[in-house]
């Protein structure tokens, strides 16, 4: 099976490149500009930016399935007078765009990586109240940012590609994605930890749901060549929960620098990242996000490949050996 994976030297997409060409895939990778550090056994084809007029016909050529990773994500110091608009710009018209030439091309299918900001920020009530709640493929969309809205958008501009053309559509809504190479409040926490900076989290009780890297990857693939996938949509997790504190912990006990954790009330940690302007960071840190991926267990067969456990290790082996 030919393959194109988009956003292919991103976080996502090259591990979807590693892991595909592994499994003796054939694969095509769409980049912005040649990979510093390409993987061995792709074919890397330049299409630049991601909008409406991206011309992805020489990547799609003898292509028979697309995962499509490259997207606008969050921007930490946004500099467009239109956030929202350069999000549809990419998430929207790029992906349709994407869609429509790759039906001309006689793809048959396409898996789109959406998020679980579709389904919104946090699942409640907390596990101080008794209940655990979940998110589920059927819920309510409730995005709540340029980013979340932008990839609902794009799922039912999916939708009616997919009525229109007969491409076979698959939707999968990632929660917190880790891994060699993670970026982003994980990467600092990560940071935080090795210098043994005090975090005042231990009183925390929430659930967090997480994937690893190639428990992704390998989701992403039965996606794209299992039969029972098309039109269908899908949250997937590693199948253990853990609470801020105890992620925290396990990423200390692989480090080797224990987790200096102390307690505030989640209310005033709330209020003091008010006050700086980084509510949103400590909201996910102290809120839960967890997701029922019973569906694509159950109708893919899919079984996670590594732990939560063997996920941290090897992310933690990776940040050592980078920063040595």
């Amino acid at each position: 099976m030919k393959v194109l994976i988009t956003g292919a030297t991103g976080f996502v997409g090259r591990a979807a490149c590693a892991w595909l060409v592994a499994q003796g895939l054939e694969v095509v990778g769409a980049v912005r500009h040649t990979p510093a550090q390409p993987v061995m056994g792709v074919d890397y084809r330049i299409v630049g930016d991601l909008d409406a007029d991206t011309d992805w016909r020489a990547a799609l050529a003898g292509v028979e399935g697309v995962i499509h990773c490259a997207a606008r994500v969050h921007v930490m110091h946004e500099t467009a007078d239109d956030p929202l608009a350069a999000f549809r710009s990419a998430n929207v018209a790029g992906t349709e765009r994407l869609a429509r030439q790759a039906v001309a091309a006689g793809v048959k299918r396409l898996v789109f990586i959406s998020s679980i900001k579709v389904n919104g920020e946090d699942t409640a009530p907390p596990l101080s109240q008794g209940e655990k709640g979940y998110f589920r493929e059927d819920d309510a969309p409730a995005p709540q940012d340029p980013y979340g809205q932008t990839k609902w958008e794009a799922e039912a501009m999916l939708a009616r590609v997919a009525q229109e053309t007969g491409l076979e559509v698959v939707i999968v809504r990632p929660p917190l994605v880790y891994g060699p190479g993670v970026k982003g409040n994980l990467a600092r926490l990560l940071s935080w930890i090795e210098r043994g900076v005090p975090l005042p989290l231990a009183g925390i009780r929430n659930a967090r749901s997480l994937i690893g890297i190639d428990n992704f990857t390998s989701a992403l693939q039965a996606c794209l060549i299992h039969p029972a996938a098309a039109a269908r949509t899908y949250l997937v997790r590693d199948g253990e929960d853990v609470s801020t504190p105890e992620l925290l912990r396990r990423l200390g006990r692989n480090l080797g620098k224990p987790a200096r954790l102390f307690a505030l009330p989640a209310p005033l940690l709330q209020g003091l990242a008010g006050l700086i302007g980084r509510r949103a960071d400590v909201q996910r840190l102290t809120g839960s996000l967890v997701v029922d991926d019973s569906r694509i267990r159950r109708e893919l067969d899919w079984v996670p490949p590594r732990t939560l456990d063997e996920g941290l290790a090897q992310m933690a082996r990776a940040w050592l050996d980078s920063a040595r």
